[in-house]
């Protein structure tokens, strides 16, 4: 069997922190995650940082989304990297995506998320960039 027969499918964790009660963008990425060949667990919503990072370590994710509508995407963030962090998953890309002000995208990115991704980001530039981010950290592995 060929080596790109014998990857696994990347597989992601997409969360809704807080008290953010609108999903549909979420379940919306994780369609096109599922179609681009991704194994999603979705959290459901209104979870903790803790529940996130529990979840992650379940499910053995190579990915973790937040996707946040609330605008608390800072803290939020930084509770889900501390909380990983805790449970020694530190390794594990964290994506953002949502309502988030360009101007929070460099804050975002020096807490140490991985990748953001405000409103009307098209689905195929998340896919790539997941693909990326787990490629760089697993040797090549894609999605197909």
């Amino acid at each position: 069997m060929s080596q790109s027969k014998e990857r696994a499918a990347i597989k992601v964790l997409i969360a809704k922190p807080g008290l953010d009660g609108h999903d549909v963008g979420a379940k919306l990425v994780g369609r096109a995650l599922a179609e681009a060949g991704m194994t999603v667990c979705y959290s459901g919503l209104k979870r903790s940082p803790e529940q996130i990072a529990e979840r992650a370590a379940a499910e053995g994710v190579d990915v973790v989304g937040l996707s946040i509508m609330s605008g608390a995407h800072l803290p939020l963030a930084q509770g889900a990297l501390s909380a990983l962090q805790a449970r020694g998953l530190s390794h594990l890309p964290l994506v953002v995506g949502g309502v988030i002000p360009e101007k929070d995208r460099e804050p975002l990115l020096a807490l140490g998320v991985a990748a953001v991704f405000p409103v009307g980001t098209p689905f195929e530039e998340i896919v790539k960039a997941i693909e990326g981010l787990v490629g760089d950290a697993k040797g090549g592995r894609t999605a197909r």
